[in-house]
């Protein structure tokens, strides 16, 4: 299965595979995309599979989001890897917090 990424103004629905072979597909789609929009409500709950090149892009998305003041989302965190590595930023977020203060 392939990569199908569909939009309607801010809510884009990703659907199929998104692997190594297929990741400059993604990211020519989303390159720049918080210059264009305030926010961004991205549907995987379609995806098929993802590996850490998938990943890695979407966690690009989203430091660009926060880097602009943007407003990032995701719908489907399903994938464990995913979903695991939005938990370890946190993670590191709240101990760079706590030192902060200490």
């Amino acid at each position: 299965m392939e990569l199908t990424i569909k939009n309607n103004h801010n809510y884009f629905e990703i659907r199929g595979i998104l692997v190594k072979y297929n990741i400059h597909l993604f990211q020519k789609k989303f390159q720049n995309i918080f210059d264009e929009r305030n926010s961004l409500i991205l549907n995987i709950t379609g995806l098929n599979r993802i590996d850490s090149f998938g990943i890695n892009a979407i966690a690009k998305i989203h430091n660009e989001a926060i880097s602009k003041q943007k407003r990032f989302s995701i719908i489907g965190l399903g994938n464990n890897e995913l979903l695991d590595h939005f938990k370890a930023i946190e993670s590191v977020e709240n101990l760079e917090n706590v030192m902060a203060i200490l």
